[in-house]
């Protein structure tokens, strides 16, 4: 054999060996789009995200997000993922209406696109899914303050930031169910725009504007933990009590001095399990999101999606004294 012959041979060879030795690449390449990194709730998703991915098996998942919680952050995000091409983009908003140009152009060229935790616009994506009902949500945030007062007295409401979509969603259903609850009433509503300096400030101006404060309610993870410090370093433990939604690893701190008495939350976890089982439906074209469709979310059971492309995973669970030591360590 001539050495120019044994050279290509060779060289054949090594290219056969590294293709067949290179991985195969995943078929549905799905963004899990979050309102900012470093927060313990989306990274908790992102974790159920990669359950679902190992257990559909086709699937890479491209945890993503900006640093700052804003829609022009986020619309930078959605910009590299159409440049990317990925198969599907699973997104918790910064504002409904603002990311819709961006998510339509992403529908434009073949990418699904769907809304989870806080929502999109309609016209922004295919459908969305809520961690829970909307009203359910609303209920409990308000339900949480007053069971611990049973006279009546006010409470205060930090969000996050005033256009976040599933926060003013959950604030108006609050708002509806207040008349059910006897002597609670609701003196304000502030924003700390998911940052935690911003909302610990918040919550010292909620102290200091309002001596007969009883609760602060906070429906965001970042902002509770930033009002039971805030609560605390006041020395208002006992005379004003944190609630709403937060993760018992973040508050078992607080619920153990009893900044807070009690919180709930859906489990993250199941949240971004449950938004990367239905992006890949969708994007494989094993489902469709038409009203009344209804989709397979793995362990979690399954969701129906409603006349107003909205579905729900589940209801919030209560965390308090008794049964935070169990959830700690999970997340």
């Amino acid at each position: 054999m001539s050495l120019v012959k044994t050279l290509i041979t060779s060289t054949a060879l090594a290219a056969a060996m590294l293709t067949a030795a290179a991985p195969a690449q995943a078929q549905t390449r799905i963004a899990l789009v979050v309102k900012s990194l470093g927060n313990g709730f989306f990274e908790a998703a992102a974790a159920g995200a990669r359950d679902a991915a190992e257990e559909i098996g086709d699937v890479e998942i491209i945890y993503t997000g900006p640093t700052e919680p804003t829609a022009e952050a986020q619309i930078e995000v959605i910009n590299t993922l159409i440049a990317q091409q990925v198969d599907a983009i699973a997104i918790s908003a910064n504002d409904p209406d603002a990311l819709v140009p961006a998510l339509q152009r992403a529908m434009d060229r073949g990418i699904t696109v769907i809304s989870w935790d806080s929502g999109v616009a309609p016209e922004g994506r295919e459908m969305h899914l809520n961690p829970s009902s909307n009203e359910l949500i609303g209920d409990t945030i308000i339900r949480l303050a007053a069971d611990h007062l049973p006279d009546g007295g006010e409470v205060a409401i930090l969000s996050a930031t005033a256009t976040a979509t599933n926060q003013n969603i959950w604030i108006e259903e609050a708002q509806k169910v207040l008349p059910n609850y006897e002597g609670i009433e609701l003196v304000d509503i502030v924003y700390g725009d998911d940052l935690s300096d911003k909302s610990y400030r918040e919550a010292q101006g909620l102290i200091q504007s309002y001596p007969d404060l009883d609760a602060i309610i906070a429906p965001t993870t970042v902002g509770i933990v930033a009002a039971a410090q805030a609560v605390t370093d006041a020395g208002k433990i006992g005379e004003i009590n944190v609630t709403g939604l937060a993760l018992p690893s973040e508050m078992a701190g607080h619920i153990e001095s009893g900044a807070s008495q009690s919180f709930a939350i859906w489990n993250p976890i199941d949240l971004g399990y449950s938004a990367t089982y239905i992006a890949h439906a969708l994007a494989t074209d094993a489902a469709t999101a038409e009203p009344g469709a209804t989709i397979g979310i793995g362990h979690v059971g399954e969701v129906t999606i409603g006349e107003d492309g909205q579905a729900a995973m589940a209801e919030p669970f209560t965390y308090d004294a008794s049964n935070i030591d169990q959830f700690k360590t999970i997340f």
